[in-house]
């Protein structure tokens, strides 16, 4: 079987659908004929040998968001040629927008079927980014109009395709949850980022995602404030970089955390993020955009449990003090559980250790049942 990755992030952007779209194709890339992952150009991952091929097209640095980049794929007749080189059986989307829309043409094109995974509160984006409902609804539907011509959906969690059908999209949905390998703790990564980052025996709290207000980085910073007035001591180490981040470190600022406050910037080292998951005592993820957030994953992967906004999408995998933490979406309630953890820090390795135990699911199991999914699709392509 020969399968196409189309996505508009991925390495060295770490985010959730750039990791996500990156185990595919490693895992692909040894289970299948040959796996190609199509996206915008990266600097920093021409060549690079992998176990897939990336066939990338031009891009331009998204404004505010450096890490980014916006693919041209119409404008790039060098990319075209390859791409009209490469064989495909099928193809998969990871978003609505200039990949998705480049694997349809695909699709339409060679007459195989498109997969689409649907990631993200797109809505949310729409309304930060324009303030306006009316264009966030009009951006919203642009994205269930993609849906709607796709073979087969598929969403990461129930919530997550609950979000997709209240946007209005009215087929069938199937659930394929993102895979994490456990992974044995690693001392000397944990050692490497307490030193690099000063954490010396401190009680780590950890975030980890884009520096942006709809993470609701507000809620964590207002949690720890009340706590640092309590004299209480740790350290909340924020790993990202992203269009907030002046702005949150200067509300950090105002609550008197400089002293409190980590900021690594963005992490593209993949062993160095692994080192702050392995330190931390504490991922602190209250996001209420987030639906089946990588971070929660990976942590628990190496024992490190989450402390997450009841109700939220990202909560559906935890059940609140046996693998992971809960608290309302109010300042006082985020910080008397944080206060908690601190105060009980021997059971939170216990509930790490259940979290380890209960979340993570191996990738290969994930891409084999995607790889069953893809069979079938082909098959009944074939059959029209």
């Amino acid at each position: 079987m020969k399968v196409g990755q189309f996505t508009d992030t991925f390495l060295p952007v770490v985010d959730g659908v750039g990791r996500v779209v990156s185990h595919y194709a490693y895992t692909m890339g040894e289970l299948c004929e040959a796996c190609y992952v199509i996206a915008p150009w990266q600097k920093d991952v021409a060549g690079q040998e992998f176990s897939f091929e990336i066939v990338d097209y031009k891009s331009l640095p998204v404004p505010k968001n450096p890490q980014y980049r916006s693919g041209l794929p119409a404008l790039d007749l060098a990319y075209r040629r390859r791409l009209a080189e490469i064989e495909l059986d099928i193809v998969h989307a990871h978003s609505p927008f200039v990949a998705g829309r480049e694997a349809l043409k695909v699709a339409r094109k060679r007459g195989i079927p498109l997969v689409a995974t649907f990631h993200s509160k797109y809505y949310d984006d729409f309304y930060q980014l324009t303030r306006s409902k009316t264009l966030a609804k009009l951006g919203t539907k642009f994205v269930v109009d993609f849906f709607a011509k796709c073979d087969q959906v598929w969403a990461v969690s129930s919530s997550t395709a609950q979000v997709l059908k209240d946007y209005g999209y009215r087929g069938q949905i199937e659930i394929m949850e993102n895979g994490t390998d456990s992974k044995e703790p690693d001392p000397a990564a944990a050692q490497v980022v307490e030193e690099r980052f000063a954490l010396a025996d401190f009680p780590v709290l950890l975030f980890v995602g884009q520096m942006n207000w709809k993470k609701n980085i507000r809620r964590i910073l207002e949690a720890v404030s009340v706590l640092a007035k309590e004299g209480r001591e740790f350290r909340l180490v924020m790993a990202g970089q992203g269009p907030s981040e002046r702005e949150i470190k200067e509300f950090a600022s105002s609550l008197g955390l400089d002293g409190v406050v980590v900021y690594t910037g963005h992490i593209s080292d993949g062993q160095l993020l692994q080192g702050l998951y392995d330190r931390a005592d504490l991922l602190v993820f209250p996001s209420l955009y987030d639906n089946a957030p990588m971070v929660v994953r990976e942590a628990a992967a190496v024992g490190t449990p989450a402390l997450l906004a009841a109700g939220s999408s990202a909560a559906e995998v935890v059940r609140d003090g046996m693998n992971g933490l809960l608290a309302e979406d109010t300042t006082n309630d985020m910080a008397e559980r944080i206060a908690w953890a601190l105060d009980h820090l021997d059971e939170l390795r216990q509930i790490g250790l259940a979290a380890r135990r209960t979340i993570p699911k191996p990738w290969k199991e994930i891409v084999a049942q995607a790889l069953e999914r893809y069979e079938r699709l082909i098959q009944a392509k074939g059959q029209k």
